[in-house]
């Protein structure tokens, strides 16, 4: 699973043709007349910010080798961000206020990362996980910070400058597509050039890169501080979407369902994130409106379902589901000949 056909780094044209087209009905679908829109607009923008956090844990995880329980914390710490520059009676401009929330969010992951990455396997796992705790109950017992209930945004970051109300659901819908965007592509820049090449090498073979002069430790801190400002961004964008962040944005369950989505779609090129980040939550609303079975609340139960569907993804997909797109276009091909 570690070399580059494994993670499917590189797309045949067919998968990329049809993700084009995702692209492509994307932007179109705020066009379409239809009934509740501004309620599948503000679905399809949760699931692009998720696509974006589910990114950057692919730097880590698909890219680097690096799993980490942990990552919600700098998605979490963003939206904080985000709550607490905001007055109470005017919006903040979101030309300074995403740059500094993001920064702050790189910053933070950088200090822990300095600590982790020092670790190894299982080790750098637990680390991970114990520091995003740390962070979880530095915000969930401290009243001054908002404790377990939270805080609220009372006003969309100002984007007027370039003529954006994010007031407006579909004006925030095309800014958080085109931030998607904006990160897959530089995101796949980072991939092909050497320092994405060298954090790959850590993933097949660290020690044989060390030995070849590089030095682990410095890029796996920067893949580590990079990953966590891009968590930054989707958590500001979660904020300023939903004018509310708590604690759990940066609990383990948070990080646990980053984790799902990059295993979902397929590690190791980024668009497997934004496909798992799609699919994971649309199968979860799809679980959680089941109908009742008798006396048996079925939509309640979402987690054994989507616990199911996760299994059996991996058992008859084990590159995701772009590794299963893969794999029956190929096989149409080959029976088309």
């Amino acid at each position: 699973m570690s070399n580059a056909k494994a993670q499917l780094e590189r797309l045949p044209r067919s998968m990329q043709a049809v993700l084009i087209a995702g692209a492509i009905a994307l932007a179109a679908f705020p066009l379409v007349p239809m009934e509740s829109t501004d309620f599948y607009l503000q679905l399809l923008s949760q699931m692009m910010i998720l696509a974006i956090f589910a990114m950057s844990l692919d730097l880590l995880q698909g890219v680097t080798g690096l799993v980490s329980l942990g990552h919600a914390a700098y998605f979490g710490l963003a939206g904080y961000a985000l709550a607490f520059l905001t007055p109470q009676d005017t919006p903040i401009s979101l030309f300074w206020s995403l740059p500094l929330a993001a920064a702050g969010a790189g910053l933070a992951a950088l200090v822990i990362g300095f600590f982790v990455v020092r670790t190894h396997g299982i080790y750098f796992i637990m680390v991970t996980m114990a520091f995003a705790q740390m962070v979880f109950f530095l915000f969930f017992d401290n009243k001054s910070l908002g404790g377990s209930d939270g805080i609220y945004v009372n006003f969309r970051p100002d984007a007027t400058a370039i003529g954006l109300d994010l007031e407006n659901k579909r004006h925030f819908y095309y800014f958080t597509l085109v931030v998607l965007v904006a990160v897959y592509l530089f995101l796949r820049r980072v991939l092909f050039s050497p320092f994405g090449r060298v954090l790959a090498g850590i993933r097949v073979n660290e020690h044989r890169l060390r030995a070849v002069g590089y030095s682990s430790f410095g890029y796996k801190l920067a893949a580590f501080t990079l990953a966590g400002t891009l968590a930054g961004v989707a958590g500001y964008l979660w904020a300023a979407q939903t004018g509310f962040v708590n604690p759990e944005l940066m609990g383990f369950h948070m990080s646990a369902h980053a984790i799902m989505m990059v295993i979902l779609g397929g590690m190791g090129n980024f668009a497997g994130a934004i496909v798992g980040a799609f699919s994971f939550e649309y199968v979860l609303h799809l679980v959680k409106d089941l109908p009742a079975i008798g006396s048996f609340e079925t939509g309640k139960h979402w987690q054994l379902w989507m616990g199911l569907f996760i299994v059996f993804i991996v058992i008859v997909a084990p590159r995701g589901l772009l590794g299963l797109g893969e794999k029956f276009l190929n096989r149409n091909k080959g029976a088309s000949k």
